[in-house]
């Protein structure tokens, strides 16, 4: 007797479980962004969240949980209960934190991967006054000044410091490192000619392109950009580092454990949202690609992710930075 009324207690635990999962989502989802408000992924996330609100049928709410290079978002959710209702939008530096860190705070096999979002160029920008007007001779220039040069960047495992690691290593220079929290204040000084170049994310560029508050030197995309701000950039490939290829790409994941019919689900909306002409104009205005290959699958996003993790471990050991 015992035995039947445990029985049936665990098959309707079961079946409530799944009911609820068949029933998700049943309430506001909240995508936690690791950056700051305001700043290229959190334009990127609200965007996205716009767009998931009618396949998901409910509304997204976004809370920027920022802190030492995204990770302290990350392991909020990677703590979270995994019943879909609290993801995560993060970009390259995913990819770089357990390079960049000796503890992030998480595993990457705490997250379930959603699926790829999109991917941007990045452009070399410099300050107005710099005596170099194109690519060449910015290369004589930081080869003739060398440590002298200051390149910033938003922080430790931003994107714009991953791009810069990847300049210093192919122009094998000793160009200055000079880290800022946020994409904002580096900009404002680079603006104001405090800093003398950086590799920044072209969303976050174009404005400042566009107003000729500062120079710009290149795309690091391998194909020129056809919004009119970039169209005659040359690509850094093209103009002479050859095999110069740096993008920012955002995915979207959930607490490991999150019940396959609930990332299912999400998927499937996120497939929805992705073809969204609102959101794709709006994404291309800003340079971005809207992701349409299999690295929109879990299983794609996740392989993409394991050649971007180790292609970084690479780059930032032959840099010979140091775990923090």
């Amino acid at each position: 007797m015992k035995f039947g009324i445990t029985l049936l207690a665990g098959l309707v635990a079961l079946a409530a479980g799944t009911m609820a999962r068949a029933d998700y989502p049943e309430k506001s989802v909240t995508i936690v962004v690791p950056f700051s408000a305001g700043g290229p992924s959190d334009k990127i996330a609200r965007d996205v969240a716009e767009a998931l609100r009618e396949p998901l049928g409910q509304p997204i709410v976004i809370e920027n949980r920022l802190g030492a290079g995204g990770t302290i978002g990350t392991a909020r959710v990677a703590r979270a209960k995994n019943d879909g209702y609290t993801l995560l939008v993060h970009h390259i530096g995913l990819a770089t934190a357990h390079s960049l860190y000796k503890d992030p705070g998480y595993k990457i096999d705490d997250l379930e991967f959603l699926g790829l979002i999109n991917e941007a160029p990045s452009t070399l920008i410099g300050k107005t006054a710099l005596p170099a007007d194109d690519f060449a001779q910015l290369k004589q220039y930081i080869a003739d000044k060398d440590s002298s040069i200051n390149l910033a960047n938003a922080g430790v495992g931003s994107a714009s410091h991953l791009c810069s690691l990847m300049l210093q290593s192919t122009l094998k220079s000793n160009m200055t490192f000079v880290p800022y929290k946020g994409t904002a204040p580096a900009m404002t000084d680079l603006m104001g000619g405090q800093i003398d170049i950086m590799c920044e994310q072209a969303t976050n560029s174009i404005p400042q392109i566009e107003s000729r508050k500062v120079k710009v030197y290149g795309v690091s995309s391998m194909q020129r950009m056809s919004i009119p701000a970039l169209a005659s950039v040359p690509t850094l490939d093209e103009a002479g580092l050859k095999g110069f290829n740096f993008s920012v790409w955002h995915g979207l994941y959930a607490p490991h454990g999150t019940p396959k019919p609930v990332v299912d689900k999400i998927n499937a909306a996120l497939r929805i949202a992705l073809k969204n002409p609102d959101l794709i104009r709006r994404q291309k205005a800003l340079a971005i690609s809207v992701v349409n290959d299999d690295r929109l699958s879990p299983e794609g996003h996740r392989a993409f992710f394991e050649k971007e993790a180790a292609r970084w471990s690479d780059v930032i050991k032959n840099a010979g930075i140091q775990p923090e």
